[in-house]
């Protein structure tokens, strides 16, 4: 049976860049390579893809009741703004009566906000760094987790916005001068956390009844700095470039750890279908949980991508095999 299935996403370059927005606002936007990977995996399967375009065009068409015969849809929609940003189309989905592959508005916003996502997988028994959120008028007096270096990030942002090499703090001022960055480009609090300084893993989980783990990949770390390279690589580098390094060794037991918190904190956060997962070592080298995507990028130089090239299979392939199994859930299959 052949379905049509709408895309609705934020393709870079459309934000309506405002004065005052950082230069990375657009940053967890996706190129149009990736809508092209998804409707091609659509086309494998012998589904029709329908692009909706962005949240906001997706409501123009259901105010004007345009909205074309949908047997499903498939939203990698960020939004802008707020921490809600990520539920605007499956909540415009839900009220249209259009049943959406992936996780849910709720779901989207528990893991956009990292404390509050670190809150329930921890509750759910998945080691966590130390960590607080943070606001400038906070700050002076405020007990830091743990002790100096600490890290501070946006509370509710993805892909790394936010991340700067000043972004690892050795002392008070340089923590006040960061959580003032924070609320000031990116209107929110900071989430400050115990530095990590062990290597980086990411986990990318799909399916369902049950969940299971993709192979884990390693993220390149800068060797200066221990900031993840792909964020670094936003900001002018130093004499001699940005030096990425991998020092972790993923050994099978490791690899087996990393899975199994990974599917738990998709089960805590009551993911559906596909999600990516992010942890990094103690200096003990023990695995602590670093924030939930449920919107991974699906673009063919992403975790999707690696995977599928590593097991030699097209991308396409890999990515029908997941909207399958998400099409299976929902009974449509």
């Amino acid at each position: 049976m052949s379905l049509a299935i709408g895309l609705v996403y934020d393709l870079l370059g459309s934000h309506p860049r405002r004065p005052g927005d950082p230069p990375d606002v657009d940053a967890e936007y996706e190129p149009e390579e990736t809508i092209v990977a998804l409707e091609d995996a659509l086309g494998r399967l012998g589904h029709r893809p329908v692009r909706l375009g962005n949240p906001h065009a997706l409501l123009a068409r259901l105010g004007k009741g345009e909205l074309p015969a949908l047997d499903a849809a498939l939203n990698v929609a960020e939004g802008f703004g707020g921490r809600n940003r990520e539920a605007w189309a499956p909540v415009l989905l839900e009220m249209a009566g259009v049943p959406v592959l992936g996780s849910d508005a709720l779901t989207l916003s528990a893991t956009l906000d990292k404390l509050w996502a670190r809150t329930l997988v921890e509750a759910a028994g998945v080691p966590v760094a130390p960590g607080r959120s943070v606001s400038v008028s906070e700050v002076e007096g405020v007990e830091i987790p743990g002790s100096f270096p600490v890290f501070v990030k946006p509370r509710w942002e993805g892909t790394a916005k936010g991340i700067a090499p000043t972004s690892k703090v050795g002392d008070r001022a340089a923590l006040a001068r960061e959580v003032a960055r924070i609320e000031a480009d990116y209107g929110q609090p900071a989430l400050v956390e115990a530095f990590l300084p062990g290597p980086e893993f990411t986990v990318t989980v799909v399916g369902h009844a049950p969940p299971r783990a993709l192979p884990v990949l390693q993220r390149a770390l800068e060797a200066r700095t221990g900031i993840g390279v792909h964020a670094l690589e936003r900001h002018p580098a130093p004499e001699g470039g940005w030096q990425a390094s991998a020092p972790g060794l993923l050994t099978p037991d490791l690899e087996s750890r990393l899975a199994a918190l990974a599917l738990r904190a998709f089960d805590a956060l009551d993911c559906r279908d596909f999600a990516r997962a992010d942890f990094r070592l103690s200096a003990a080298g023990e695995p602590c949980f670093l924030e939930l995507n449920p919107l991974p990028t699906f673009a063919p130089d992403g975790s999707f991508g690696i995977i599928a090239e590593l097991a030699g299979r097209p991308l396409d392939a890999l990515l029908g095999e997941v909207l399958e199994a998400a099409l299976t859930r929902l009974g449509l299959a």
